[in-house]
């Protein structure tokens, strides 16, 4: 039984990744802040079953402590700090969380786990104002955030620990994916909620941003696959995962509330004072390398991932209302 270990294990996008690697039969070691918030929030299918450990992400004896221990087959970093509309949030924090805490994994596998093969989850924010579109892997990048710009120094540092040190890592540039697991924080996940409790005649109406914007919104669990499918190649590189669609978030608000019989338009409100600030060009990924390379497309699309995501929530909403 190999080890696979997660960095950022009670994400959405850990989680999912947790759920593959032990049907594959992987020992899976899940690494986060707090091992009790951990083992409370992560779902049923995982419980029990991931072997948790505790770091702080700027302590780098410690990620080398973990490492060593484990000496994992593969690992994966899902941690990151990301507030969906607040990518401007603490700029210095971002850049040690997302930047730099990567070359700190990095330095340990390079120092005591050097077999291990990595795989980050870079960003579709790097590209920020694209020059081209869709996006490729040779695309010039562009951040126009604080966000894109940390998630663009650890893709650089995995190119440079690539070719500097021979390592296996691999970047996944990830566009837009959701799931019933988003935080409420993001669009997706906004509106879903605000679908079911408006059905529920729990809430009357939602105030958004620009219902005009676009993105290239996919399913997590599709794009956590292609993760693991790029460590499963022959030698490292990066793979731009999107769906190749675009949806805008009023495409978003019309399937959210028709899945519940409703019309968006009485219920929806778009709040000027809620635009982005770095509203960008549209972000839209071309995947046609991982498609040849990884063997990989999406099996879910936009329409039944939102509709699932509005089902989870009307039946976490009737849970909670249930529950004395």
């Amino acid at each position: 039984m190999s080890t696979a270990l997660i960095l950022g294990v009670t994400g959405q996008d850990g989680c999912y990744l947790a759920e593959w690697l032990l049907d594959k039969g992987h020992k899976v070691i899940g690494v986060t802040r707090d091992a009790v918030r951990a083992d409370a929030v992560l779902p049923h299918s995982v419980r029990g079953r991931v072997a948790l450990e505790e770091w702080n992400m700027q302590d780098a004896a410690r990620v080398v402590e973990i490492f060593a221990r484990h000496r994992p087959a593969e690992a994966y970093n899902c941690a990151a700090r990301s507030t969906g509309s607040g990518m401007h949030d603490d700029p210095a924090g971002i850049a040690a969380t997302n930047g730099v805490a990567v070359t700190h994994v990095l330095e340990a596998i390079r120092s005591v786990s050097a077999s291990t093969r990595f795989c980050q989850a870079s960003s579709s924010e790097m590209f920020g104002e694209p020059t081209q579109s869709p996006q490729s892997e040779t695309t010039p990048f562009r951040p126009r955030s604080p966000y894109g710009a940390a998630k663009l120094y650890a893709h650089a540092m995995i190119d440079i620990y690539r070719r500097t040190h021979r390592l296996f890592a691999c970047s996944a540039i990830l566009f837009n994916h959701e799931s019933p697991r988003r935080p409420l924080h993001y669009v997706t996940r906004k509106v879903s909620h605000a679908a079911a409790s408006i059905k529920l005649g729990l809430a009357d109406a939602i105030d958004l941003g620009n219902l005009t914007a676009r993105r290239d919104w996919g399913f997590a669990g599709d794009y956590t696959r292609a993760m693991w499918a790029m460590l499963q190649r022959p030698h490292p590189d990066d793979y731009v995962i999107a769906t190749g669609v675009t949806h805008s978030v009023s495409d978003l608000c019309e399937i959210a509330f028709a899945h519940v019989g409703l019309d968006y338009r009485h219920y929806v409100r778009s709040d000027p004072a809620s635009y982005r600030s770095d509203e960008h060009g549209v972000l839209v990924g071309d995947a046609r390398k991982a498609n040849d390379e990884l063997g990989w497309r999406p099996s879910i699309g936009f329409e039944e991932m939102i509709r699932a995501m509005v089902d989870a929530d009307v039946q976490r909403l009737r849970a909670s209302t249930r529950s004395p």
